[in-house]
C-alpha cells in the first residue's frame, strides 16, 4: 500500500513538472475497518423446508478507503478516491485466504475536479462523487450515495445559498434480448444500450437563519423504457445502490413488464428538512418527502390462493407516495436523550394503479444501527432504509458518558407497517417480505417489529476508534398473514413458514487519518 501512495504521489508530481503546471499540494486522507462479529440478518429460518441462512454466524472481514486530493489553490483541486476490499478473511475470491494472493478488487469510489469560476462566487463538482440530498431526523429516505454528475453550487449571502445538481446513474447497461418469460423479443426498443439512460436533475435553497435552517428541493428525473430492464438486473449486486422505484420488490411473480408504447418516464421528488435550535439546548427536526414514478406500462403478477395458484392481473408500473419523520431530543452534561418517529404511505392492496410506498433510488435511513445506517453502516449491514410503507416510533439516549473517551447510545424502536395484508397474495412465497430489503422488510399493517441497539465507542488514539456494536430485533410478524403465500411450481401449498429473530454482536477498530 506503501508503494501504491508513493507512485500515486510521484505521479502527480511528474505530471506537474512535465506540464509547467504551479506547485500543487498533494493531502492524503482514508480509513482502515478491521471487525469481528457474529450475526443473523435472516428474518425466516425456512424456505420450502430448507434453511436459508446458510452463511457462519461469525466473521472477520476489513476495508481500506484511500483519499488524495491534488489542491492547486482554493478555486482549484481534483480528488481521487480508493476502496480496497472488503476482504473477508479466508475468503480466496477476494484475496484474503492462505497466502493472501487472490485478486483484490481496487475499485474507483470517487473522482471529481473542484473548481471555482474566475472572480465568481459559484463553485463546480465534476465527476464520480458523493451526493446527499437535503435531509433532517433519520438521514435520507431518497438518494446517498456515489454517483456521476455535475454540481453547482452559490452562496448568495450568508443565510441564502442554491445548489443544482444533474447526475446520471444508469447508461449504456442494456444488453437484454429475451423478455422475463425466456421469449426471445424483437422490436426497436431491444436494442442493446438503447433507451437505457437514467438522468436527474435537482434544485436544493438553503436558507440559514438564527436557530432555524431549512433546505426545500425538487428533483426531476427521467428514465428510458430499457432502463428499467438493465437495472432489474443489477440492481442486487454488491456494490451498486438499493434502487427502490418499481411498484413491486423482490418474490413478486411478475412476467411481461413495461408493455406499452412508452419510451421515456418521468420521476418527481420533493422535501422539505427543517432544524430548530432556537431553544438551545432543545432540538427539533422534521422531514417531509414526497415521490412519484410515471407509469412505463403494465406487468403481468399471479395472484394467488391458500388451495393454488389463482389468475393472473396486469399491474401498473407507477408508483408514488409520500413519508413525514421527526426527532426532538435535549442535549444534558451526560448525554442526549430523545425520541423519534415517522410515518410513510403504503400499498393499498390492489397491483392495477400501481404502488403507493415512496419511491427512491438509494435511501439511507439511520434512526436505528441495525435496520438502517445509525453507525458504521459496515459489515452485517443488511437494510438501507427508506422507510416506504412502515410507520414506528423510538427512544435513544445518544453520546452517554461517564468515563473519559468512552461514548453509548441506546436506542428501542417499534417498526409497524402501513402495507395492506391483501397485497401478500401476489408473493410467490412467504418469504419474499424477507428479500425486500431494498426499502427495508416489506410490513404490512398486521406486522410488526422491535429493535434494539447499544453502540459503544472508545477512543483508544486520537486516530483510533473501537466500536462496539449490539443489535437485536424481536420479530412480530403475523404468521396467518404470510403463511398463505407458500406455492410450488405444482400449486403445492407449502404451510411451514416459520420466523425467527434477527441479532447481531460486532467489534469493530476504525483507525482514521
Amino acid at each position: 500500500m506503501k508503494k501504491l501512495m508513493t507512485l500515486a504521489l510521484a505521479a502527480g508530481m511528474l505530471f506537474g513538472a512535465a506540464t509547467g503546471a504551479s506547485a500543487v499540494d498533494f493531502k492524503a486522507k482514508g480509513q482502515w475497518l478491521m471487525g469481528f462479529g457474529a450475526a443473523n440478518t435472516s428474518l425466516t429460518s425456512k424456505q420450502n423446508n430448507a434453511k436459508t441462512d446458510n452463511e457462519d454466524d461469525f466473521y472477520a472481514v476489513q476495508r481500506i478507503r484511500l483519499q488524495l486530493d491534488a489542491v492547486a489553490s482554493e478555486a482549484l483541486s481534483g480528488t481521487v478516491y480508493f476502496e480496497i476490499g472488503n476482504h473477508w478473511w479466508g475468503d480466496n475470491s477476494n484475496g484474503a485466504a492462505l497466502g493472501a494472493d487472490g485478486t483484490t478488487a481496487i475499485k474507483v469510489k470517487r473522482a471529481y475536479l473542484d473548481w471555482l469560476v474566475p472572480n465568481t462566487d459559484l463553485k463546480f463538482r465534476m465527476g464520480l462523487q458523493g451526493v446527499q440530498l437535503p435531509n433532517k431526523a433519520g438521514g435520507s429516505a431518497v438518494l446517498d450515495t456515489d454517483v456521476a454528475g455535475v454540481t453547482a453550487s452559490y452562496a448568495f449571502n450568508e443565510n441564502v445559498a442554491l445548489t443544482a445538481l444533474w447526475a446520471r446513474p444508469f447508461n449504456d447497461n442494456y444488453s437484454q434480448v429475451n423478455d422475463l418469460a425466456g421469449n426471445r423479443v424483437q422490436n426497436k426498443y431491444n436494442y442493446s444500450n438503447y433507451l437505457d439512460n437514467m438522468d436527474l436533475f435537482s434544485l436544493m435553497l438553503d436558507l440559514k437563519f438564527d436557530g432555524v435552517q431549512a433546505t426545500p428541493w425538487v428533483m426531476y428525473g427521467m428514465a428510458g423504457r430499457n432502463a428499467w430492464s438493465a437495472v432489474d438486473g443489477e440492481q442486487f449486486k454488491d456494490g451498486n445502490p438499493n434502487f427502490t422505484m418499481r411498484p413491486y420488490f423482490d418474490g413478486m411473480d411478475r412476467t411481461n413488464p413495461y408493455s406499452g408504447r412508452y419510451v421515456y418516464g418521468s420521476m418527481f421528488w420533493a422535501g422539505l428538512p427543517v432544524a430548530i435550535t432556537l431553544w438551545d439546548p432543545l432540538n427539533i427536526e422534521f422531514d417531509i418527502n414526497y415521490g412519484y414514478v410515471e407509469s412505463t406500462g403494465r406487468y403481468d403478477v399471479t395472484k394467488k390462493y391458500t388451495a393454488g395458484w389463482g389468475r393472473t392481473v396486469r399491474g401498473n408500473s407507477e408508483r408514488q407516495g409520500w413519508l413525514a419523520k421527526a426527532l426532538v431530543e435535549y442535549k444534558m452534561d451526560w448525554g442526549v436523550p430523545g425520541i423519534f418517529g415517522w410515518y410513510a404511505s403504503g400499498d393499498d392492496g390492489s397491483v392495477k394503479n400501481g404502488s403507493e410506498r415512496m419511491p427512491s433510488i438509494a435511501p439511507m435511513g439511520n434512526f436505528t444501527s441495525f435496520m438502517g445506517d445509525g453507525n458504521l453502516g459496515w459489515v452485517k449491514q443488511d437494510y438501507n432504509t427508506s422507510y416506504a410503507g412502515t410507520w414506528g416510533i423510538g427512544l435513544q439516549i445518544r453520546d452517554m458518558s461517564f468515563m473519559e473517551d468512552l461514548k453509548h447510545t441506546f436506542r428501542v424502536a417499534y417498526w409497524g407497517g402501513t402495507n395492506s395484508p391483501s397485497m401478500v397474495k401476489y408473493m410467490n412465497s412467504a418469504y419474499a417480505w424477507n428479500n425486500g430489503s431494498v426499502d427495508g422488510p416489506y410490513l404490512t399493517t398486521n406486522d410488526g417489529l422491535l429493535e434494539f441497539n447499544l453502540v459503544n465507542t472508545y477512543q483508544i488514539y486520537e486516530n483510533l476508534q473501537m466500536n462496539l456494536e449490539l443489535g437485536y430485533v424481536v420479530n412480530m410478524m403475523d404468521r396467518d398473514t404470510w403463511r398463505h403465500t407458500g406455492f410450488s411450481n405444482a400449486g403445492t401449498y407449502y404451510s411451514q413458514y416459520s420466523k425467527q429473530d434477527m441479532w447481531k454482536a460486532q467489534l469493530v477498530f476504525a483507525y482514521s487519518f
